[in-house]
């Protein structure tokens, strides 16, 4: 009796009205940012999530829209979470791009990890991409195939495999243009790392996507995700094969125009600095302000092959009581940080 009471005397969630569409008015067309609104469950809370995005000045948000959550059984998909973000993101004025991937348990083998895909299921992940760009198409028109596949623990826990990768993004790609022949496939979203070939964590990213050219991916996908990540370096700081800082994506572009590939664009999908008061790679809370704005003007400025750059993260649901909490824009409760105004007034 007691529960029905306080259930009955818990207030209505609130009306959400999608309303007019709007512009995002910005002096930078490159700003991004990662919006991680998967796990949102109040609409109301992605609503106002998108709405402090497009105020901040940012017409890009890059979005996870996991395959186990949305086709949890073969051939039966629930739409209801990702129609509600794509929703709010258009009515806001901003351009989705959606990350692809976890494996529902179905198609996996038992006691794998979400990030396990094996060959067999190719052509299931193929599938579902295809039924999402279709679903979308006109709407989403820009897909990551996988995260971070030199990285162990993004690929099953298994030794890394770029040929494998390229196999399966070969796999992706004609199903996704034969549903929507206007989608940007973005293949890659390597993790920016010096892990020397056979060790147990992953691959050096430079030494990954020059295996993924040898395999012969050249004509598998669009455009190429770059995580870009600075660390303690300023975005300005030279780039180096033995140095993990921003402009380490012009590295990877290198190895784009020697195998040919000048025309294809870069969208760097993950990036950013962190100030936590006690983590190693972190910064100070001023040097984080300073050199995110000064990573957006230095790809709008020095990069004309690349098309946008989504900081890592615009806000987190809930708290994470961890060096991650530091890498946000806005809290939970959408108390916007010094960078956020930062950018914002830069933005204007």
């Amino acid at each position: 009796m007691l529960l029905a009471v306080v259930a009955a005397l818990r207030p209505p969630p609130p009306l959400v009205v999608v309303g007019p569409p709007q512009t995002v008015q910005t002096s930078n067309p490159l700003i991004g940012v990662h919006t991680r609104l998967t796990d949102e469950v109040e609409e109301w809370k992605v609503q106002r999530t998108l709405q402090m995005v497009r105020e901040m000045g940012a017409p890009w948000i890059v979005e996870f829209f996991p395959w186990a959550y949305i086709e949890p059984r073969p051939g039966q998909y629930d739409w209801s979470h990702a129609d509600m973000v794509i929703e709010h993101a258009r009515a806001q004025g901003l351009t989705v791009i959606a990350r692809m991937g976890w494996v529902p348990d179905w198609a996996r083998s038992p006691e794998t990890t979400p990030t396990m895909l094996e060959a067999d299921a190719y052509d299931d992940f193929a599938a579902f991409v295809a039924a999402f760009v279709g679903r979308y198409r006109g709407r989403v028109n820009h897909v990551v195939i996988w995260n971070e596949p030199n990285l162990s623990f993004e690929w099953g826990y298994r030794p890394v495999d770029p040929a494998a990768y390229v196999e399966m993004l070969c796999a992706v790609y004609p199903a996704a243009h034969a549903a929507n022949p206007d989608v940007v496939v973005l293949g890659g979203a390597l993790a920016p790392t010096l892990e020397p070939p056979g060790s147990a964590a992953g691959l050096n990213d430079l030494l990954y996507l020059e295996a993924m050219y040898e395999a012969g991916v050249a004509s598998c996908f669009d455009a190429l995700a770059v995580h870009a990540y600075g660390l303690g370096f300023p975005p300005q700081a030279d780039p180096a094969p033995d140095a993990i800082n921003f402009r380490r994506t012009e590295l990877l572009r290198e190895i784009m125009v020697a195998w040919g590939d000048v025309a294809k664009p870069v969208y760097v999908t993950e990036a950013g600095w962190n100030d936590h008061p006690r983590w190693a790679r972190a910064v100070r809370p001023a040097q984080r302000v300073a050199y995110t704005v000064d990573a957006y003007e230095w790809a709008r400025q020095e990069w004309p092959w690349c098309r946008c750059v989504a900081m890592w993260a615009f806000r987190y649901p809930a708290p994470l009581h961890n060096y991650q909490d530091y890498y946000t824009f806005v809290s939970d409760d959408f108390r916007p940080k010094a960078v956020y105004l930062a950018v914002q007034e830069y933005a204007r």
